[in-house]
């Protein structure tokens, strides 16, 4: 007997959407590029050869189309892992949950989800301008301990040489380290985007070591995530955390335990390390989109 999920677990519309995405399950494609910015999915939009869907709720604003023969669905998220946690539950739910019987469908829907967004550099070879693809997410956020399962999809020996390296506090909670889907950052990075880690932090300011008028709890947090490198055990590949931003940890782990292939790929547009800032970025982060939107 399957499990019949309750209208408070599993909410949909009058109109048969799903509750905040405002999304019915015949108007996802199986291609969905996320967004931080709500004005960014036109901008995606704009170069579809066709549009079959458009709607917005809150920060989260939708159009599903087709792009050279490709049918695509492009989803502002706003900004955080929490709403990523509602993101990604529910565009599972369209993709493999029947609205009808409120049940698990028999066949698993398999998405191939791509994060465009902004981030800031943290390495000398990370000047703004570069585009860096997410190979492993270390969340300072801490949605995916909520989950169970987490430690089946996260890289354990890295959370650890993390902590220990950063001499972690653990009013901080605990970070994980959520892992990308290969075939899919092979198939978005291909050579021409540094691959590395990056941090998904739960905030701007304070966890991103910005300070205004109020002192951080480590003030050389910032220069011990640097200074972090950590070869790889059967590859033996150092790998140095590239960049900071705000997503890719909760993408990348909540699409590993729901079954889907997902990756982040940024653009910087400041550089922590040289402390340079592009504030003109929305006039060059076309090229990206126009790279992931070939080849997703």
């Amino acid at each position: 007997m399957k499990e019949i999920l309750p209208p408070s677990e599993l909410i949909i519309n009058e109109d048969g959407s799903i509750f905040h995405l405002h999304i019915r399950p015949e108007q996802l494609a199986d291609r969905v590029i996320l967004v931080g910015d709500p004005e960014r999915v036109s901008t995606i939009a704009s170069h579809f050869d066709s549009k079959e869907h458009d709607t917005s709720s809150r920060e989260f604003h939708s159009i599903t189309g087709t792009y050279q023969g490709k049918r695509i669905t492009v989803l502002s998220t706003g900004i955080g892992c929490d709403n990523i946690d509602i993101v990604m539950n529910e565009l599972d739910a369209l993709a493999n949950i029947d609205f009808q019987s409120r049940t698990e469908k028999e066949e698993h829907r398999t998405l191939n989800i791509v994060r465009i967004g902004t981030c800031g550099g943290l390495q000398p070879f990370t000047p703004t301008g570069t585009f860096i693809a997410s190979v492993k997410s270390i969340g300072f956020d801490g949605l995916l301990n909520y989950y169970a399962g987490r430690n089946d999809v996260c890289d354990l020996e890295l959370e650890k040489a993390f902590t220990q390296h950063m001499d972690w506090s653990p009013l901080k909670g605990c970070p994980y380290v959520a892992v990308a889907n290969k075939e899919i950052v092979d198939q978005i990075a291909k050579d021409d985007m540094v691959r590395g880690i990056t941090i998904a932090c739960g905030g701007f300011y304070g966890p991103q070591g910005r300070q205004l008028r109020l002192q951080i709890q480590d003030p050389t947090q910032n220069s011990k995530v640097e200074a972090f490198r950590y070869v790889e055990p059967k590859t033996h590949q150092e790998l140095k955390i590239c960049n900071f931003e705000m997503e890719s940890s909760a993408i990348a782990g909540l699409s590993s335990l729901l079954g889907h292939r997902a990756m982040t790929c940024c653009m910087v547009i400041a550089n922590r390390y040289t402390q340079e800032m592009n504030t003109e970025y929305k006039n060059t982060i076309d090229t990206l989109i126009q790279k992931v939107l070939d080849r997703i």
